[in-house]
C-alpha cells in the first residue's frame, strides 16, 4: 500500500471512469432481468464471455472489424437467449423462484464446458490496431479502445433507457414488472415480454463481452468475475434502473481504480465488493431504488 501522487490519481480517475462505462454495459442485461423478471440470472457472466467468443470467432473466420460485427454478436446472443427463456426458464418460473435460479446455475456450468470444448481453455483476446493504440488526454494516456467502449456503452445505455421509459413497449414492460397478474388481465402478454427482455439482456451482455474481449484477455471461466461485477453494479444502481446501472458502473470503475492505485491492482475486485457491503448498510435500495 502506498500514497499515490496527483498524476497517479488523475490517471486512475480517467481510466476508471472509462472502464466503468463498460462495467455498466455488461451489467445492464442483468439489471433488466432482475428488475423485470425478478430472476437472479447466474448464467449472466457466461453470456458476457459468450459475446467475446462470438466476436473472436466471427472476426477470425468471417473477417471484418469486430466493432462493425457488434450487431451480429447481439443478434446471435439474442437468438440463443430467447429459446432458453421461453422453453426452459419460463415453464419453471410457474413453480417458484428456486427452480429458475438453480437452472441458471446449471446453465452456467454447461456454458463454461461448451466454451472449453469449442475454444479450449487457452487465453484469448481480440486484437486490432486500435486495441493497442493510445490516446493522450493532456497528461493522461488511455487506450483508444477504452474511449470507444465508453462511447458505445453510453449510446446503448441511453437507447435502452429511452426504450424502457418513453415507448409503448416500455410501458408494458413496467406494468408487467410491477404486477404481472394485473398486466395480463388488461391484455399484456407477460410471457412474451419476458422472452424479449431475456433476449435483449443477452444481446446487451454479449456486446459488452465483445468490447471486454478487445480490452482484456478472456477464458471460458472469466464469467464469474463479470457476474460479481454485474451484481455489484446492479445493487449499487438499483434493481432494474438503467440510469442507476450506468451511474453505478462508472462509480465502481472509479472506486476500483483508486483502490488499485493505493493497494495494488490485485485488489480491484476486493475493493469493489467491500464498497458494495458498506453501501448496502447505508442505502440498501441502491442509488435510484427498484424500478422497472
Amino acid at each position: 500500500m502506498h500514497l499515490p501522487d496527483v498524476q497517479d490519481l488523475l490517471q486512475a480517475t480517467v481510466t476508471g471512469g472509462l472502464l466503468g462505462g463498460l462495467f455498466a454495459l455488461t451489467a445492464l442485461g442483468l439489471s433488466l432481468v432482475v428488475g423485470v423478471m425478478r430472476l437472479v440470472n447466474l448464467v449472466h457472466g457466461e453470456l458476457v464471455v459468450l459475446g467475446a467468443y462470438i466476436a473472436f470467432w466471427v472476426t477470425g473466420n468471417v473477417g471484418g472489424d469486430p466493432l462493425v460485427m457488434l450487431p451480429v454478436v447481439a443478434l446471435v446472443a439474442a437468438a440463443l437467449g430467447a429459446p432458453v427463456q421461453r422453453l426452459l426458464l419460463q415453464p419453471l418460473a410457474r413453480h417458484g423462484t428456486e427452480a429458475p435460479l438453480l437452472t441458471t446455475f446449471a446453465l452456467s456450468v454447461v456454458a463454461q464446458n461448451l466454451l472449453i470444448l469449442g475454444f479450449t481453455g487457452n487465453t484469448r483476446s481480440i486484437d486490432r490496431d486500435y486495441t493497442r493504440s493510445l490516446v493522450h488526454l493532456g497528461s493522461v494516456t488511455v487506450p483508444t479502445i477504452y474511449l470507444i467502449s465508453f462511447a458505445i456503452s453510453a449510446v446503448v445505455s441511453l437507447a435502452v433507457h429511452l426504450l424502457v421509459t418513453r415507448s409503448a413497449f416500455g410501458r408494458r414492460l413496467r406494468a408487467a414488472s410491477e404486477d404481472p397478474v394485473a398486466a395480463s388481465v388488461v391484455g399484456v402478454r407477460v410471457g412474451g415480454l419476458h422472452t424479449i427482455t431475456y433476449a435483449m439482456a443477452a444481446a446487451v451482455a454479449a456486446v459488452g463481452g465483445a468490447l471486454l474481449g478487445m480490452c482484456f484477455s478472456f477464458t471460458p471461466t472469466s464469467g464469474i468475475e463479470y457476474l460479481l461485477t454485474g451484481f455489484t453494479v446492479v445493487v449499487l444502481g438499483g434493481l432494474g434502473s438503467v440510469k442507476g446501472t450506468f451511474v453505478a458502473g462508472v462509480a465502481l470503475g472509479l472506486v476500483e481504480s483508486w483502490g488499485a492505485v493505493v493497494m495494488g491492482d490485485g485488489y480491484r475486485l476486493f475493493v469493489g465488493l467491500l464498497v458494495l457491503l458498506v453501501f448496502l448498510t447505508v442505502r440498501p435500495q441502491g442509488l435510484f431504488g427498484r424500478t422497472a
